[in-house]
């Protein structure tokens, strides 16, 4: 039984026509115990304001590389801790939801997208993706580090606001229009030794690192907080989102 003609009509026209929309690839959280894999929509909805199209990519893949020839650019989430053995990091009670195939995978991805010189925002979990697949360490809990009287996630694990600095005429900054503003915090990690290659941009009240660039990647920025959060009623996040795609369609030129 051969595919109906209107249907094998619609997907020659589906294959034969690509959209001038950037394609930005957004790998999933891993599997959950109900062999879901998931990811929060906020971060769907960004990538359509800006103009893109978001493709889900679930880990898993051995091979990365037949998913970054399709997309334009990439978005690294969110989502549980990076296991601490892939930064010579300690155990620790807070230390949650680890996962080998997506540490594994994402790894892979930022690597090859660096290689490739492609597009790439990288947020909470992944500006820590970023930092240690480069080499780079992290603070395995945070409220041991510095005190809580700036609040990086709420009891019991809820997002929290507060400040960010960007450092005055960094890309980052430019891309913002801003130096300083409220973000939407949601973490208990982050940046401790910054990896080669990597120049930090922006620091939460207590000094903690919320936002990393490449100077010598054409655009790479990870950022602690979460802007999918509150980009659907603050411009200064959806920016972002917004520049990501602007830099995927320059790339194609």
């Amino acid at each position: 039984m051969g595919t109906p003609p209107l249907l094998r009509e619609n997907l020659t026209v589906t294959r034969n026509c690509p959209s001038d929309r950037p394609r930005i690839g957004i790998p999933t959280y891993g599997q959950n115990e109900e062999n879901r894999f998931t990811l929060p929509r906020a971060y769907v909805d960004s990538v359509r304001r800006a103009g893109g199209i978001p493709f889900l990519i679930p880990p898993g893949d051995s091979d990365p590389r037949a998913y970054l020839s399709f997309i334009d650019g990439l978005v690294l989430t969110g989502g549980g801790d990076i296991d601490p053995r892939h930064y010579g990091g300690k155990s620790h009670e807070s230390i949650y939801l680890i996962d080998a195939e997506r540490d594994t995978a994402e790894f892979d991805f930022i690597r090859r997208a660096i290689d490739l010189r492609m597009p790439t925002l990288c947020i909470c979990r992944g500006a820590q993706v970023l930092n240690v697949a480069l080499g780079g360490t992290l603070h395995e809990h945070l409220p041991d580090v510095v005190n809580e009287e700036i609040l990086h996630r709420a009891p019991p694990m809820e997002p929290t606001p507060h400040d960010v600095k960007i450092e005055s005429g960094c890309r980052l900054a430019k891309i913002l229009g801003e130096s300083e503003f409220s973000v939407a915090s949601w973490h208990h990690q982050a940046v401790r030794r910054t990896a080669p290659g990597l120049e930090v941009v922006g620091h939460a009240p207590d000094g903690v690192i919320e936002a990393v660039e490449m100077p010598d990647h054409p655009w790479l920025h990870g950022v602690q907080w979460h802007p999918e959060l509150t980009a659907d009623r603050d411009p200064v996040q959806q920016r972002l989102f917004d520049a990501l795609i602007k830099a995927t369609q320059e790339t194609r030129k």
